[in-house]
């Protein structure tokens, strides 16, 4: 429920808008970005999804140069291992909670562990999500991260664009520029410190 999903769906959407050979894989239970690609319509820019190997190996498609992973909540030990090894940025969405702030400090506290984050193989950065442009809850996080030496890169207004967009297979890059110009500058931020991957 923090965005995990709308955060990875509009990436791939960004990255494929961008004519990357973007794949979005949903490591999820809830299998979210899953069912998202599969209410993409076929005339936008192709996200690929796994490859299903005989013998239920999974595996990205040949010729993909980005994946975008949507992995489950309170990732942590093995699983975040995992993930870290494979990964060259992680982006963790976080809403202005108190119990959102403290999981989040767990798992970048577990992340500054690794040696593929210390080594800066590894970027890690926060985004806040579902913020309402009226509060303080911007500042809010921001104090929050840098108290904990996290990099934020941003923030992702709460509206319902989001909601309508991915009922549809879409994201806010698949919309018309007039209706979603507010959105695409929030994420300007957030693909700019992607951007050098």
């Amino acid at each position: 429920g923090v965005g995990k999903s709308t955060v990875a769906t509009n990436l791939a959407g960004a990255l494929a808008r961008a004519g990357r050979a973007v794949m979005l894989g949903d490591v999820d239970r809830q299998q979210s970005a899953r069912q998202w690609l599969g209410l993409r319509p076929a005339a936008l820019p192709v996200i690929q999804s796994w490859d299903v190997a005989p013998g239920g190996v999974v595996r990205p498609p040949k010729g993909v140069t980005h994946v975008v992973l949507d992995t489950p909540a309170g990732l942590q030990g093995h699983e975040l291992v995992r993930a870290v090894m494979c990964a060259d940025a992680i982006v963790m969405p976080v809403c202005d909670s108190a119990f959102d702030r403290d999981a989040a400090a767990q798992c970048w506290a577990e992340l500054q562990q690794h040696p593929r984050i210390t080594s800066g193989r590894c970027r890690v950065a926060a985004v806040g999500m579902r913020i309402d442009t009226r509060t303080r809850a911007d500042d809010t996080l921001q104090t929050w991260a840098r108290a904990i030496g996290l990099p934020f890169i941003g923030v992702l207004r709460d509206t319902k664009m989001y909601v309508r967009c991915i009922e549809r297979g879409l994201t806010i890059f698949a919309r018309p520029v007039a209706r979603t110009q507010a959105d695409r500058d929030q994420w300007s931020a957030i693909l700019d410190w992607l951007d050098p991957l």
